[in-house]
């Protein structure tokens, strides 16, 4: 028999696996959630104010034995340290880390009346609580036996902003800017020691954070006409790569910046 004919096909799984996704009960981290779940792992997600949200996930994915929503604010080093603390203590292990929250403040800001307040506020959301989330993280992989494969992964959420910078929005490209260099710093100090870290950049993408620009058609028209393939990404779309990023399949992959934008980066 050949040995297609003995395969049953392909899976991405994550039997016996822990993982933690920032920001999951809304958007790209609650489209990760699911699809982390049917891959057979064991899911913990952060949250911030979609408490009702949170809980319906908790129900769709399992129940708190196969799912559990913690209520974290992820702004300050100690945050992101916390809230690995409480994923560890869930499921007694860490073995993928999905750092997707981040706060993208909606409206024009020219950098000449951008106050100190916004960019602090920015960074440490996006950039502080990051550091706390990787630190801690790493440790707890480092600690544990591997169920099978790589030690650990983690994966970080950018965005195309990230870049090719964003007029208006210099915090936020600057802070996503911040997670290209420090997926490929990871890479090269984590992979000799079994963990792999890569990044997925999103383009725009459709979910409650870019629902004033999307649902606006001047801005929206704008902003699709960047995109060859002349639409946002449904949430979905998004959540796969990261899971794949976390399977055997991508044993060999790290320190990538996986674009997923319908070739937005390719146009400038």
């Amino acid at each position: 028999m050949s040995l297609l004919g003995k395969q049953n096909g392909v899976t991405l799984s994550l039997e016996g696996k822990v993982a933690l996704v920032t920001g999951g009960s809304r958007g790209i981290g609650a489209a990760t959630v699911r699809l982390f779940r049917q891959a057979g792992a064991r899911v913990v997600f952060s949250y911030r104010s979609a408490e009702a949200q949170a809980t319906a996930l908790v129900a769709e994915c399992g129940g708190v034995e196969l799912c559990r929503a913690v209520k974290q604010e992820l702004a300050t080093v100690e945050d992101g340290q916390a809230l690995i603390g409480a994923a560890v203590a869930a499921f007694g292990r860490l073995d993928c880390l999905v750092i997707n929250h981040g706060i993208w403040p909606p409206h024009d800001q020219p950098i000449a009346t951008m106050s100190l307040a916004q960019w602090r506020g920015t960074m440490g959301v996006n950039l502080d609580s990051v550091f706390g989330l990787v630190k801690e993280g790493t440790a707890a992989m480092l600690s544990q036996t591997p169920v099978s494969g790589a030690k650990g992964h983690i994966v970080l959420v950018a965005s195309t902003a990230a870049q090719r910078g964003e007029a208006f929005h210099a915090d936020y490209a600057a802070s996503k800017g911040a997670l290209l260099s420090l997926t490929k710093s990871l890479s090269s100090e984590l992979a000799p020691q079994g963990i792999l870290c890569n990044c997925v950049a999103p383009g725009w993408v459709v979910t409650e954070m870019s629902a004033g620009t999307l649902s606006d058609p001047e801005a929206s028209k704008k902003a699709l006409g960047l995109i060859p393939l002349g639409r946002a990404a449904d949430p979905s779309e998004i959540a796969g790569p990261i899971l794949f990023l976390c399977t055997r399949w991508a044993g060999f992959v790290s320190g990538e910046i996986f674009n997923v934008n319908g070739g937005a980066v390719l146009v400038g």
